[in-house]
């Protein structure tokens, strides 16, 4: 599946600064680990969308925090292979497209178009890889088959297959939830602890049998389609290896998607961890209410820009908080972004007073590379003036996409 246009993204002067990044896992901040894989690159995989409702600016700050994580990698002089699936197969997209009376691949299809319109508008460099669900469900087969062959899945009726929560010796290392944790959250975020037949309430769906009325696929264990979670790790994997560096997503992803994604590679590939980084985005609120589709407070991007917002403008609103906080979205913070864009245009275009330029753009390296602390970065840039050369402005485009 093809993805979007790539932006321009200018190269940035000053000395490259180590990009550390807070690890959910291990729940510090740390240094990325930047050691070259067999290609001489960084994996890097961010989970993608299901494509049932338009992208709103809760999904846009997810994919804007980890194109800040790539501009600065790039920056550093490191080649990026970035990957992102899109769950073009799963219960929210048919029972959208039930409710619309619409065909499910067409919603899908629709959806999947206005997101690719949006990242480009956003300026987001896009993933190498950009992988539907439907692309990989070879790749699926093929994992679940491992999981078989390892006694870390098992088989139920229907044709459904799970795989175990003691497949891995270290399950729950990702999310760091409690036991009383992990079954809220498995329960609210798509998991099925009732379902009969299980070995523990936690173990998650691999392989979902075949029903009347839904897709499905050949395979050795027979037709039915992917569960959720095995779908990342299957195409992270295949593009990344058993383990690579950073494994993307929102805060809600932490458990179960990213903690049974891990553990399906890791059973699969008999490797201790998928990925060395875990980074999580913040979810973001309306007005002080978390946006959500049920209760239809959404911001979509495409309305903001059909406004005239400009997409620096939105980038900025969305980096004037860091980008672990659960923060918030409103008229006001994107008219004060407006201003602040306004502001350094006029500040760096002066004729007189200009600042140093290599110490500003130092110094922008420096906030950026401690945990993409984008607040600390914009106060930075609030004192430049003078860009007669152009180095600043060039800065702020290619490590932070905004464009002065």
């Amino acid at each position: 599946m093809h993805s979007w246009p790539t932006p321009e993204v200018p190269a940035v002067s000053g000395t490259p600064v180590e990009l550390k990044l807070y690890d959910t896992a291990d729940q510090v901040v740390k240094p990325v680990d930047t050691t070259p894989n067999a290609h001489g690159e960084v994996g890097m995989y961010v989970c993608g969308i299901t494509p049932y409702d338009s992208t709103h600016l809760g999904h846009a700050a997810t994919y804007l925090t980890f194109d800040l994580v790539q501009r600065q990698l790039i920056a550093n002089g490191h080649r990026v292979h970035y990957v992102q699936n899109i769950t073009d197969v799963d219960d929210p997209l048919f029972e959208r497209a039930a409710r619309d009376g619409v065909d499910w691949r067409e919603l899908g299809q629709s959806q999947i178009d206005l997101f690719r319109s949006d990242m480009g508008i956003l300026g987001v460099i896009p993933p190498r890889d950009y992988i539907g669900a439907i692309e990989s469900v070879n790749e699926v087969i093929e994992m679940v088959g491992k999981l078989l062959d390892a006694s870390a899945a098992y088989r139920l009726d229907h044709g459904d297959i799970y795989a175990s929560i003691d497949a891995t010796a270290q399950f729950g290392y990702e999310s760091n939830y409690s036991r009383e944790e992990m079954e809220t959250y498995f329960a609210e975020r798509g998991g099925d602890p009732e379902r009969p037949g299980k070995r523990d309430p936690l173990d998650a769906l691999v392989w979902r049998g075949h029903r009347d009325g839904e897709p499905a696929w050949d395979s050795p264990f027979g037709p039915g389609r992917p569960g959720w979670h095995i779908e990342c790790s299957a195409i992270a994997t295949n593009r990344l290896g058993a383990t690579f560096a950073i494994q993307g997503g929102g805060s809600d992803l932490a458990f179960p998607h990213h903690e049974f994604s891990a553990a399906h590679a890791e059973a699969a590939y008999r490797q201790r961890r998928m990925a060395t980084h875990y980074v999580h985005a913040g979810m973001i609120a309306l007005d002080g209410v978390k946006m959500s589709k049920s209760l239809g407070n959404l911001v979509f991007v495409h309305k903001l820009t059909e406004k005239g917002h400009e997409a620096s403008a939105i980038r900025l609103a969305v980096f004037a908080e860091h980008y672990r906080t659960d923060r918030d979205f409103s008229d006001a913070i994107l008219v004060a972004a407006e201003q602040r864009l306004a502001r350094w245009r006029d500040n760096l275009a002066r004729p007189v007073g200009q600042v140093d330029a290599a110490v500003v753009v130092d110094k922008l390296r420096a906030a950026l590379a401690d945990d993409l602390d984008t607040a600390a970065a914009l106060r930075i840039i609030d004192e430049a003036a003078g860009d007669h050369e152009g180095a600043i402005a060039r800065a702020i485009d290619g490590l932070l996409g905004v464009r002065v």
